[in-house]
């Protein structure tokens, strides 16, 4: 059975678990609506992405 030479340091377990903490979520302004959004995501109100209308506005439907 494989077992550890050595017990791992504190300051190495640190390390290892420095990317778990949760970060808060990313928004950008949007360039025609100004509202904010996720990058890389669907606007939503407009229905726009890149400029391209994708899906139908909300106050369309």
């Amino acid at each position: 059975m494989a077992v550890p030479r050595k017990k791992v340091t504190v300051s190495k377990g640190g390390m290892r678990r420095s990317h778990d903490a949760l970060k808060a979520p990313t928004y950008v302004e949007d360039k025609e609506s100004g509202e904010r959004r996720r990058p890389h995501h669907i606007d939503l109100k407009t229905g726009k992405y890149r400029g391209r209308q994708i899906l139908p506005a909300k106050n369309d439907v």
